[in-house]
């Protein structure tokens, strides 16, 4: 019998306890770097600093309204009527990372082999050149009643093109060209691109992306809330969650948690430590630290600065990453992602013959001990010389998860301004394309080619 938890409390908001950092860093220095973050707070908004002109998502929850919401739906309703059992989810990057962390946070985790929910199975697919996954993903594709959403601004970028033109002509082939087209939503540019000129050729639905929102900042506009909405999720709470963190996150308060969180990672960075962990006791919140370490990592990452992002599942990773992080090279910091009320109850029982020695935990539930876990993971690794944030959020709902995205956005920009660099700009992810696009014999790229050829050859 499944059992759900009763605790909600939409009031709570996001903590962040900086306790873990105290032997590591004086109070003094911590005033210093608040200081330095509420000046990144009135540059990003006041919209003066580098790359002000993609800060769309600033605002973005206090702007979006029941028209956008409603538009999203009408998809989701018109597909039910089709009995769509697979939506094909085309992006990379952050087209599809936010998504995917909301999506695989809030499902069941195992509500495909139980049927646990009538809403379509969600797939992703234009993240990866890899054949196989592909070829397997077509499988999927060929047994299924399926449905595309396509999401990119420009419509060439490599990797989401290759998968959408594979699946575009399954579609056209299986259902004809009227209907296959009934089956396609292009989340894409309002004016121009090549995505938005077939979508306007062929009668596609479509969506916008702001002009004003890079891709990583984007899990708020349509590229995350229509596949979320799409798999059976509330995307009204979701954005009621960072419309309270907004209002929280503008206030130049030093309990402000962006604030908080922007000044003790920078002041740890500036004090040697150049990578940040960011470890969660959810194995639900896996794909949430991929979307963080894309945030964090393309808007802080150039010029030679940047804090490097990595990340971990406890107690999981403690059993092969677990050694390093205790005795290894002080280079790092850890930021835990704390989830203070499970939904779900499972006690733990009493066994009279007590093989396992267990029974000194008999009757307590198995996410007391997840928590004490936590609680002696952080004390020992503080011990061992790493500083350690903890960031806490109530649950793992809707509500929180809008909470968590705007934060870690806001911190985001408020961290990379005080890094002294832009973080709204990627120059650096352009070099791999130029040389893919070269090994490929794309027209125009032929020098290059022959330049890499020679190298490869040596």
């Amino acid at each position: 019998m499944i059992k759900f938890v009763k605790c909600l409390n939409l009031t709570h908001m996001i903590k962040v306890e900086l306790d873990g950092c105290r032997p590591f860093a004086g109070n003094a220095d911590y005033q210093e770097y608040v200081s330095r973050a509420r000046k990144a707070l009135m540059t990003l908004d006041s919209g003066t600093g580098a790359g002000s002109d993609f800060l769309g998502w600033n605002e973005l929850p206090s702007e979006t309204g029941k028209e956008l919401t409603d538009a999203i739906m009408a998809v989701a309703e018109s597909w039910i009527e089709k009995e769509i059992e697979l939506i094909v989810v085309v992006g990379i990057g952050g087209s599809y990372l936010g998504a995917k962390a909301a999506i695989e946070a809030l499902s069941h985790s195992f509500s495909r082999e139980m049927n646990l929910t009538a809403a379509p199975r969600i797939a992703f697919a234009g993240h990866t050149l890899s054949e196989e996954y592909m070829a397997e993903l077509m499988d999927l594709v060929y047994m299924k009643n399926t449905a595309v959403v396509v999401i990119s601004k420009s419509g060439t970028t490599t990797e989401p093109a290759v998968a959408f033109r594979l699946l575009k002509s399954h579609l056209e082939r299986q259902y004809g060209l009227d209907e296959a087209a009934s089956r396609i939503v292009a989340v894409t540019d309002a004016s121009r691109g090549a995505l938005k000129g077939l979508a306007d050729r062929m009668g596609y639905r479509t969506f916008v992306i702001p002009d004003n929102v890079g891709g990583r900042y984007s899990v708020l506009t349509p590229v995350g809330l229509l596949p979320i909405a799409l798999a059976g999720f509330d995307i009204e709470a979701l954005l009621d969650g960072a419309r309270q963190m907004q209002r929280i996150c503008d206030t130049p308060d030093e309990n402000n948690p962006a604030i908080k969180y922007a000044a003790m990672r920078n002041l740890l960075y500036d004090s040697g430590r150049k990578i940040e962990i960011l470890a969660g006791f959810n194995p639900k919140l896996a794909f949430l630290a991929e979307w963080w370490k894309q945030l964090f990592g393309e808007s802080e990452g150039k010029e030679g600065r940047g804090i490097f992002p990595a990340s971990v599942i406890f107690t999981t990773d403690l059993h092969s990453m677990g050694q390093y992080i205790q005795q290894g090279e002080r280079s790092l910091f850890e930021t835990f992602l704390n989830v203070e009320n499970s939904r779900r109850e499972e006690v733990i029982e009493p066994d009279e013959d007590n093989l396992d020695g267990l029974n000194f935990i008999a009757n307590t539930n198995l996410e007391y001990c997840n928590r004490m876990a936590q609680l002696g993971t952080k004390l020992a690794h503080i011990d061992g010389g790493v500083p350690n944030i903890t960031i806490s959020i109530d649950q793992i709902d809707e509500y929180n998860l809008g909470q968590l995205f705007y934060f870690f956005e806001k911190a985001c920009g408020l961290s990379a301004y005080m890094l002294g660099v832009n973080p709204f700009d990627q120059p650096g992810v352009e070099s791999y394309k130029k040389n893919m696009f070269a090994l490929l014999g794309k027209p125009g790229y032929e020098g290059l080619s022959e330049e890499l050829r020679r190298r490869i050859d040596e």
